[in-house]
């Protein structure tokens, strides 16, 4: 026969008595919501951390396009410069890059144009709102129609 001491379970009388089910199950339940709640309060201070960073490289972005649109007046303006040191008068100079500039949204509404006439209505999703509609309206089997009167 096996001893007291070598049973797998300790008995009351040893002074360890085991918990209970419920006890056991509640404490790993706690243990369970701390650890899912430290997860997301990790996930959080590293989403945080990455988003600061990502919107101080987008703003750095933008920053840097909104200088390089301010560099572009100064490009037209050495344009000018340039054709009025090839001889040509001031004003006519930018005369000239002004036209350049006309002639180019001129471009810039024609390809636009172009490009809105070969937009196209969504047909297939028009056609299923279509069907959607349909469904939704059907009475359920067994449900009278309202102008239909049924004798009993």
């Amino acid at each position: 026969m096996s001893s007291p001491a070598s049973s797998p379970h300790p008995s009351p009388a040893d002074g360890r008595a085991e918990p209970p089910i419920g006890a056991l199950f509640g404490t790993a339940s706690e243990h369970v919501s701390t650890l899912i709640r430290a997860e997301v309060e990790l996930a959080k201070a590293e989403i945080t951390s990455s988003a600061k960073r990502g919107g101080i490289g987008a703003g750095m972005f933008g920053a840097a396009g909104v200088m390089l649109l301010f560099s572009v007046t100064f490009l037209f303006i050495a344009l000018a410069e340039g054709l009025v040191a090839l001889g040509l008068p001031r004003w006519l100079s930018y005369l000239i890059v002004w036209a350049f500039f006309v002639v180019l949204a001129g471009l810039l509404v024609l390809v636009g144009m172009r490009m809105l006439k070969k937009v196209k209505a969504p047909e297939r999703t028009i056609e299923t709102l279509k069907d959607t509609k349909e469904l939704f309206s059907r009475q359920a089997p067994g449900q009278r129609s309202p102008g239909i009167a049924r004798n009993t």
